[in-house]
């Protein structure tokens, strides 16, 4: 077979397919009739037609491709979420971000709850941990108190804020604007982040 010519297994192809012309045939049957190898094969070729042919009618049963999906094993969680990941990089990264982000502000929320601090102005008293407007004073702006109280009894023209500690309001005591206590870890993130935002947009 493998002597024989490439034009005798291209007409056995073409036999088969129906396209052989009468000359074509007569070559064929010629060569044929006197190789072995080539007749082995082409009834090889014939009988694998016959079965391909016969087999093309057959039909799976009803329900087999539903059965044969509920008898795969399940996919391992973690490929599924790495599939996730690989389809949605942006919310991971917005997820890493909001993360880190948030970690980092409550370790910046635990430094800041132990020292005392305040917004700085001429009129102000400090006694200990406590920030004072004294009666008759005025104090132009806002005023941050942080781990620390505030009390008021001359004029605050702004707001007061006091995180981690108290406002005290004399009866003679007022404020223009508002007065805000944070006391917790979410209340003092959005008061940082307001302010942090208000600083760049100014």
């Amino acid at each position: 077979m493998a002597s024989c010519q490439k034009e005798i297994v291209r007409l056995m192809h073409r036999y088969l397919d129906g396209e052989l012309v009468s000359g074509e045939k007569r070559k064929l049957k010629a060569h044929l009739e006197s190789c072995d190898n080539c007749q082995q094969h082409f009834l090889e070729l014939k009988k694998t037609i016959a079965f391909v042919q016969s087999a093309s009618h057959l039909q799976a049963p009803e329900g087999f491709t539903e059965n044969v999906l509920l008898s795969l094993p399940k996919e391992v969680k973690t490929i599924g979420m790495q599939r996730w990941i690989r389809k949605h990089p942006f919310f991971v990264a917005a997820s890493l971000f909001l993360t880190l982000m948030t970690g980092g502000f409550f370790s910046l929320w635990q430094q800041e709850t132990e020292n005392f601090a305040f917004t700085k102005h001429e009129n102000l008293q400090v006694e200990n941990d406590t920030v004072i407007i004294p009666a008759g004073e005025k104090v132009k702006g806002d005023i941050v108190v942080e781990n620390g109280n505030i009390r008021i009894e001359g004029e605050v023209q702004g707001n007061v804020t006091v995180i981690n500690g108290e406002q005290y309001m004399a009866s003679a005591g007022n404020v223009t604007g508002d007065i805000e206590e944070i006391d917790e870890a979410f209340g003092w993130m959005w008061f940082k982040l307001k302010k942090t935002a208000a600083g760049v947009f100014d």
